[in-house]
């Protein structure tokens, strides 16, 4: 990944017009007023002018009535309320939605996010990232959740090439662009940094400050890791396959295609050596597995051709209204001539 700023380097919000910061919240009303007098203060010391996006999803412990007193005291506050839980996938994108600012930085509401760490993550993208995602070196969680996303960080790195140590960090930062091309459904916000490198946006991470859980008690379970898992497939074919499904799915098929059709010439041979000599000591072919196993090769390969077909036709169909392609810049020739640097 590419280097982040040392802790030290220097960040204020020089030139930047507006910082977002969406928060996901889901029964985290005892950390919301530490947390918003936290992000205050950093406001303040550093001069940035925040949009704090409160997204209730579905809370039923009174975290909307203080949204709702802290919003009366702040005209920085903007807070939107889902009916039921959705998920933090879909109270980041309504976030994301509301978003204003140049920039827009994620972090979760139960106080082990660090908004002291806001500043480093700022001067970060200042340094040429696109997506700047946290990295909790030093982890105050309990050993059955740290083991497990250790792995799965270390899987997802793998097969995707996006070297993070800590994927699910709930606090990154994003250029606003970003969001203008990567499609954020179902649950995969935790692979935000994998999907924008897809299309070509740099991605870097930054040791931040991880705190201990002061109040309530964490809202996910090992179904988490299933979830992520199923996920982390469904990222691999869409970065990888999206635009040439038939490259996966007729592999596959061709391969299983193959095996099948070797196994059946196998036993036509065995077949016809043991017709003409029938004290050859050969099976006959109903008694013999391998033909069984041959003709769901052939049909599991003709099913895979089948489904890669219907795949690319889909992908011609709707291409129109999705580029395998990612523009950073335009630039005219008129432009060059009337002086103009920017497009």
């Amino acid at each position: 990944m590419d280097p982040a700023p040392t802790r030290d380097h220097p960040s204020l919000a020089d030139d930047l017009m507006l910082l977002s910061v969406v928060i996901p919240v889901y029964n985290e009303c005892e950390s919301l007023t530490s947390l918003h007098a936290e992000l205050v203060a950093v406001a303040v010391s550093h001069a940035l002018d925040l949009q704090i996006i409160f997204v209730d999803d579905g809370s039923r412990d009174g975290s909307w009535d203080l949204i709702v007193q802290l919003a009366r005291t702040d005209r920085r506050i903007e807070a939107i309320r889902f009916r039921r839980n959705f998920g933090k996938a879909a109270a980041l994108l309504a976030g994301f939605r509301a978003a204003r600012g140049e920039l827009t930085i994620t972090l979760d509401a139960d106080l082990q996010d660090d908004p002291a760490e806001i500043p480093r993550f700022i001067a970060a993208v200042k340094g040429g990232l696109d997506v700047v995602s946290g990295w909790k070196k030093k982890r105050y969680d309990p050993w059955h959740k740290v083991w497990p996303s250790r792995i799965f960080n270390s899987l997802v790195s793998r097969l995707t090439g996006v070297y993070l140590h800590d994927h699910n960090c709930g606090m990154k930062c994003y250029r606003t662009e970003v969001f203008r091309e990567v499609r954020l459904y179902g649950e995969l916000h935790r692979f935000i940094p994998v999907l924008a490198h897809a299309r070509g946006f740099t991605v870097g991470e930054l040791v931040i400050n991880h705190r201990p859980r002061k109040f309530g008690k964490s809202k996910y379970g090992v179904r988490r890791f299933v979830k992520g898992f199923l996920d982390l497939l469904t990222v691999k074919f869409v970065t990888s396959f999206s635009h040439r499904p038939q490259h996966m799915l007729g592999t596959a098929g061709l391969l299983s295609f193959t095996l099948g059709l070797t196994g059946l010439s196998y036993l036509t041979a065995t077949w016809l050596v043991r017709y003409f000599n029938p004290e050859s000591g050969l099976e006959p072919l109903h008694n013999r597995p391998m033909l069984i196993y041959s003709v769901g090769a052939i049909l599991l390969g003709v099913q895979l051709l089948s489904m890669g077909f219907v795949a690319e036709l889909m992908t011609a169909f709707y291409a129109r209204d999705s580029d395998s392609f990612s523009i950073a810049e335009r630039l005219s020739g008129e432009q060059l001539a009337r002086g103009e640097d920017e497009p």
